[in-house]
């Protein structure tokens, strides 16, 4: 027990956060944006990834504040291969929910060079709780820049990405930086490697206990984890383990099985977020009330609607009929139309208008339908007046929406009004794509 006490701990910066004790949500590729980490959160999560951002994405992005939600929005104008476009508009790159996200949000940068990973690093620092470095991703748009999974054949590289932030973005900022890898061949050059890696000033290691080629189908090696959590926990920082992690439960046997501080969830939260509550709280929801939570959540982020479409795809049982009309929808109207959540219906046509979908249905005759009967209903209530004596008023003409109206937020606690109100955008450079990962 007294080896207990005095085992090293790398200090924790004051405005980050310690790994041990946590369940978290992975990064991955399209499932972590905003929307799906605040549910994550919601039912449970203590910490959550978001999906790798590639540096240069980030270098001379301009930060906002969204007036309808207080969300942090990080922008850049598209390159359109050098041509000016004067109808072009602004890209959302990442997105923060500064309240909810509070304390709980780290950023996984993907980066194969020490000073572009600091310039990325810096435009984001003072809204995060960590800096992740991605030395795990296995696919080709990222292994080919020399990012990802490429760093573990480049320790010296990745080495010196890591010393590099912590020195010039961890300690000014008072934040964590961290790293995730992946398994090498053998037992032997896991160890070196992550002897090497433990030293740089990180607070954190994650490891996905899978090599390189392997694929998310296969079973995860658990074998070199106590080797893994030993070397770390000698050198005071904190161990996570990530590979066929699927529920809270299982989550806090495997921590205590191998040793390890904390692990990540990653393919059964894109299937069910609230895999995130112990058996003890409940377990898994149903989808439909899930899912509910779910367009909830990117309602009120104004999420584009592709990504918040490729989640619905997931979370919707395949073998369930809304399943094929989900797949069909255009915008959040239609969404919200087929799977029956009529409560979200009016804020579902707002932000359709606010995200220019409100022409793109797959199902306009039910619109029509839907605009008709409201007519209908408006002539009804008025005869009703004109039959009870009274004269019907003309209603005052509301002034001209302005597309900053607010956003309903009953489904989740309400964000407290921050200081900052106003957009603070800056002139961007290089503009780039924005790029993820999958899971590492």
């Amino acid at each position: 027990m007294a080896s207990l006490t005095t085992q090293p701990r790398v200090p924790i910066p004051a405005n980050g956060v310690d790994y041990r004790g946590k369940v978290v949500l992975a990064p991955m590729v399209r499932s972590g944006e905003l929307p799906s980490r605040l549910l994550a959160l919601k039912y449970g999560a203590d910490l959550v990834w978001g999906p790798e951002t590639i540096d240069r994405s980030m270098i001379g992005a301009s930060r906002r504040i969204n007036p309808r939600n207080s969300t942090i929005e990080f922008t850049r104008m598209p390159s359109n291969g050098g041509r000016a476009d004067k109808t072009a508009q602004e890209s959302i790159i990442y997105r923060i929910d500064p309240s909810r996200e509070k304390g709980k949000l780290i950023f996984q940068i993907g980066t194969a060079n020490p000073e572009l990973a600091v310039q990325a690093a810096k435009v984001v620092a003072a809204d995060v709780s960590g800096i992740d470095v991605n030395s795990g991703c296995p696919k080709p748009f990222s292994t080919s820049g020399g990012m990802g999974a490429a760093l573990l054949r480049t320790p010296d590289k990745l080495v010196s990405i890591l010393e590099s932030l912590v020195k010039e973005v961890g300690n000014p900022y008072q934040i964590g930086i961290s790293v995730k890898i992946r398994l090498l061949e053998t037992a032997e050059k896991t160890e070196e490697l992550v002897s090497r890696l433990v030293k740089t000033g990180i607070t954190g290691l994650t490891v996905h206990c899978r090599t390189t080629p392997m694929r998310p189908r296969e079973r995860a090696i658990r074998e070199q984890l106590p080797m893994i959590a030993s070397i770390c926990k000698n050198a005071g920082v904190a161990c996570l383990m990530n590979g066929d992690v699927t529920s809270r439960d299982q989550a806090l046997a495997l921590m205590k099985e191998y040793g390890v501080d904390g692990a990540m969830i990653a393919t059964a939260a894109e299937a069910n977020p609230s895999c995130f509550r112990s058996e003890a709280e409940g377990g898994l929801l149903p989808w439909r009330e899930v899912v509910h939570e779910y367009i909830d959540a990117c309602l009120q982020v104004e999420n584009r609607f592709g990504n918040t479409k490729y989640l619905i795809n997931m979370l919707v049982p395949g073998k369930n009929k809304e399943f094929r009309q989900a797949k069909a929808a255009k915008n959040y109207t239609d969404m919200c139309s087929v799977l029956k959540y009529d409560d979200l219906l009016p804020t579902a046509r707002e932000v359709d208008r606010i995200l220019n979908l409100s022409h793109k249905s797959a199902f306009p005759d039910e619109e029509d339908n839907l605009r008709s009967q409201a007519i209908q209903n408006a002539m009804e209530n008025n005869e009703s007046a004109r039959a009870a004596g009274g004269a019907s008023r003309s209603k005052a003409a509301s002034p001209a929406s302005s597309g900053i109206g607010p956003i309903r937020t009953s489904s989740f606690p309400d964000s407290k009004p921050r200081a900052e109100s106003t957009p603070d955008v800056s002139a961007t450079q290089m503009p780039q794509a924005q790029s993820t990962e999958v899971t590492v």
